[in-house]
């Protein structure tokens, strides 16, 4: 849900890009495919308590936490530096992307005027009727193309904990997963979107200061421009530029820790969420998922802390053959 089709220009583009496979024209949701979305609340333990944004002298810390297929946070906080903790409490692979709302929409405009649209592309769609799907597009409302992608927290494994930092603007944001289901619905259509109110008072956090710098582009791909010793560090993801790649999305930064059963080609083929077989739960076999930093725009930076042990890892971006693209790279922590 993080791109969309405008114009006849861009459906022909797309076209080309779909060949004969109506589920990849599903990036063209990825940013309000609440369709079937549930509230989803409680487990089978019971209900979910609401989680507190903890605030301290000097530090902002908005907790956001899974339990099934939900993303609990508190709806309202202050702009500035703000650092996300994610608590993947679940048995899935997660993340959550940060999208920012044109001034003046909510969720409520979403679903009355822009999931209509899209239930009706999807539906067309699966029945084999591109073009009569495509066409449905045209009636999306202009703000829908105003959205902001303003970061998020990367994958992040089953029962892990992660760190990510951006500097959150006034307006309206909605946080979405759209990971699959091993039969291929998204999570965002089984509960996983929350909305969160950033106000004009000011948090008063300063920029953090990274130890790692890392640069993301689609000339250069992902480089790390430190060597990365065991321990505790702050990477700092710089993206030079940003644009929308065969999936319709723009390129982002996950960190990945590679066990020995680890298998590249099939983790590479993963990160594709346009391929109906990849981007599922389980994710793949050997690797495990630490966050890292969703997509900004071009000359955004965002930030990310991980405390790592010895052993090989790996940056890598949620694009089609991220390996191709010089966006899978690998790292050895001694």
């Amino acid at each position: 849900m993080k791109t969309s089709v405008k114009t006849k220009v861009q459906r022909k583009q797309i076209r080309t890009s779909i060949g004969s496979t109506p589920l990849k024209i599903f990036g063209l949701c990825l940013i309000l495919i609440f369709y079937g979305c549930k509230d989803a609340k409680t487990t089978k333990d019971g209900p979910i308590e609401k989680v507190n944004a903890v605030t301290a002298a000097n530090d902002n810390v908005v907790e956001v936490v899974t339990h099934v297929m939900d993303l609990e946070v508190v709806p309202k906080i202050p702009s500035g530096w703000t650092t996300f903790r994610y608590k993947n409490k679940s048995e899935d692979t997660h993340f959550f992307v940060l999208e920012k709302l044109p001034e003046g929409k909510t969720l409520a405009d979403s679903k009355a005027e822009v999931i209509p649209v899209f239930k009706e592309g999807m539906d067309l769609f699966n029945v084999g009727k591109t073009e009569e799907g495509l066409a449905a597009f045209d009636n999306l409302p202009p703000w829908f193309f105003k959205v902001v992608f303003n970061g998020g927290i990367g994958l992040v494994s089953p029962k892990g904990v992660a760190e990510t930092t951006v500097n959150m603007s006034p307006g309206t944001y909605v946080l979405e997963c759209y990971v699959k289901m091993p039969n291929g619905e998204f999570h965002s259509a089984h509960g996983m979107v929350s909305q969160l109110e950033v106000t004009d008072a000011r948090n008063g956090n300063v920029q953090p200061k990274g130890d790692v710098d890392v640069s993301v582009s689609s000339i250069g791909g992902i480089r790390i421009k430190n060597k990365i010793s065991a321990g505790n560090h702050v990477f700092a993801v710089h993206f030079e530029d940003q644009k929308a790649y065969e999936n319709f999305l723009g390129h982002d930064v996950h960190l990945v820790r590679l066990n020995a059963e680890a298998n590249l080609d099939e983790l590479n083929a993963w990160m594709n969420w346009s391929d109906p077989n990849a981007f599922k739960t389980p994710a793949p076999t050997g690797v495990t998922f630490l966050g890292g930093i969703q997509e900004m725009p071009a000359g955004s930076t965002g930030y990310f802390k991980e405390d790592l042990s010895p052993g090989n890892y790996a940056l890598i971006s949620e694009v089609p053959n991220p390996r191709g693209k010089n966006m899978l790279v690998k790292f050895l922590v001694e």
